[in-house]
C-alpha cells in the first residue's frame, strides 16, 4: 500500500511539474506559441477536416445503416481465417486504409457498440486497422518531402503490408479468453427507413468528432514548438545520441525521430533535410506506422467508456512502426528509387500536397461517397443473394 501510495505521489509531482514548465514556457515564448497554434489551425483548414470529416459521416453510416453486417457475411470468409476476426471488422479495414487516421479506430468501436463484433476481436482490429491515409503518404510524404512519386510509392505499399503483418500477428492475441466461436452477431437489416434521422445525428457526431482532432493537432503543434524553444527536445536528443552513438544515431537523427514520435506531420517534414536516403525512408515508414502521441491522443479520446484496452492498439502501432521500417529496407534494395515512375503519375502525386481547402474537401467528399454507394452495392447484393436463396428453399 505505501508503495503505491508512493508512486502515486510520484506521479502527482512530476504531472505538477510538467504543468509549471508549460505554464512558464507559454509565458516566455507567447508570441511563438501563438505562430504555432495559428499553423496547427492552418494545417487543420487545409488538411484534417476536408481528409476526415467525410469519412467519419461514412464511417458512422456504413454502421449506423447495417452496411457492414452486410458486408461481414461476405467477407467472413477472408476475415475470419485472416485476422480471426468477424466479417463486418472488413468495413473498419477498409475505412481505415481509405480515409486514415483516426477513421479505421473510430469504425472499429463502432462495431463493438453495436454488438458487430466481441470484445477481443475489437482490440485486435485495433492493433492494425488505425492506418495513414494515401493521400497523406502520397502526397504529403512522397511528393512533398522526398520530392519522389516512387517513394510514396513504395512507403504505401510497405506501409498496407506491414498492417496486415500485424493483423496476422494478433490473431493469437486473446486466445484464452477467445475460445474461437464466431461472434453470433445480429441479423443484418438495411435500416433505409430511419436514414434522416440516422444522417442528421451522424452529421453532427462527425463534426464534433472532427473538433477534438483539431484540438489534439494544435495542441501537440505548440507543444512541439515550445519543446524545442525551451531546449528540452534538443537536449533529450543529445543524450540519445550519447547513449546511441555506437549504433549511428546522432543528435539529428533523434530530434527527427522525437518529433515524429510526438506528431506524425511535423516528425516527417524533418526528413526533408539531408542524411542518407535509406535512413530517412526506414525512420519515415516508422514514423507512418507508430503514428505518433497526437493521433493516439485523438484514438484514446474515441475509445473513452467503450472499455477496450489501448494496449493492444498501442503495441500494434509499435510493431507497425517497426514492420514498415523493415520491409521499406528491404524494398528500397529492390526498387531502384531514382529512376521515374510515368510522368502522369508523377504529375497526380506531386499535385495531392497543393491542393486548397475547397478542391481537398470536394475530392474527400467524392471518394467518401463512392466508398459508401460501393458498400451500399454490396450490401443489396447481399439481400438479393439471401432472398434467392430462401425462396429456393420454400420451393
Amino acid at each position: 500500500m505505501s508503495k503505491l501510495l508512493s508512486r502515486q505521489r510520484v506521479r502527482e509531482v512530476l504531472l505538477s511539474l510538467a504543468l509549471l514548465c508549460a505554464t512558464a514556457a507559454l509565458l516566455l515564448f507567447p508570441q511563438q506559441a501563438m505562430t504555432a497554434a495559428k499553423d496547427g489551425l492552418l494545417l487543420c483548414y487545409n488538411v484534417i477536416v476536408p481528409s476526415l470529416f467525410p469519412f467519419f459521416v461514412l464511417s458512422s453510416l456504413v454502421v449506423d445503416l447495417g452496411l457492414a453486417g452486410y458486408l461481414g457475411r461476405a467477407l467472413e470468409g477472408v476475415m475470419r481465417p485472416l485476422f480471426r476476426v468477424s466479417g463486418a471488422c472488413a468495413s473498419a479495414l477498409a475505412l481505415g486504409f481509405i480515409g486514415g487516421y483516426p477513421v479505421g479506430a473510430k469504425t472499429a468501436i463502432g462495431l463493438y457498440e453495436k454488438g458487430m463484433c466481441s470484445k477481443v476481436e475489437a482490440e485486435r482490429l485495433l492493433a492494425f486497422c488505425n492506418n495513414s491515409g494515401p493521400a497523406f503518404i502520397l502526397g504529403v510524404v512522397g511528393a512533398g518531402v522526398f520530392a519522389n512519386s516512387r517513394v510514396g510509392v513504395l512507403l504505401c505499399l510497405a506501409h498496407a503490408a506491414a498492417s496486415v503483418c500485424v493483423g496476422v500477428l494478433f490473431r493469437f492475441y486473446g486466445r484464452k479468453t477467445d475460445t474461437g466461436a464466431r461472434t453470433r452477431a445480429p441479423h443484418p437489416q438495411f435500416r433505409a427507413e430511419h436514414f434522416s434521422s440516422i444522417f442528421t445525428s451522424v452529421v453532427k457526431n462527425a463534426f464534433f468528432s472532427t473538433l477534438n482532432i483539431c484540438a489534439f493537432v494544435v495542441l501537440f503543434t505548440v507543444v512541439i514548438r515550445l519543446l524545442f524553444l525551451s531546449g528540452f527536445l534538443p537536449g533529450v536528443a543529445r543524450l540519445l545520441g550519447l547513449l546511441f552513438s555506437p549504433l549511428g544515431l546522432t543528435q539529428e537523427w533523434a530530434e527527427r525521430l522525437l518529433t515524429g514520435a510526438i506528431e506524425i506531420s511535423s516528425g516527417v517534414w524533418t526528413l526533408a533535410g539531408e542524411g542518407a536516403l535509406a535512413g530517412r525512408l526506414s525512420m519515415a515508414a516508422f514514423m507512418l506506422g507508430w503514428a505518433g502521441l497526437s493521433v493516439h491522443c485523438q484514438t484514446l479520446s474515441f475509445l473513452g467508456g467503450s472499455e477496450l484496452s489501448a494496449r493492444t492498439y498501442l503495441a500494434g502501432k509499435v510493431l507497425h512502426g517497426v514492420f514498415s521500417a523493415l520491409l521499406v529496407g528491404g524494398l528500397a534494395r529492390l526498387i531502384p528509387l531514382d529512376a521515374p515512375v510515368s510522368d502522369y503519375l508523377a504529375e497526380q502525386v506531386a499535385g495531392i500536397a497543393a491542393l486548397d481547402f475547397h478542391t481537398a474537401l470536394t475530392i474527400s467528399t467524392v471518394c467518401a461517397w463512392v466508398v459508401f454507394l460501393i458498400f451500399l452495392l454490396a450490401a443489396a447484393a447481399s439481400v438479393r443473394k439471401g432472398l434467392g436463396k430462401g425462396r429456393r428453399g420454400v420451393l
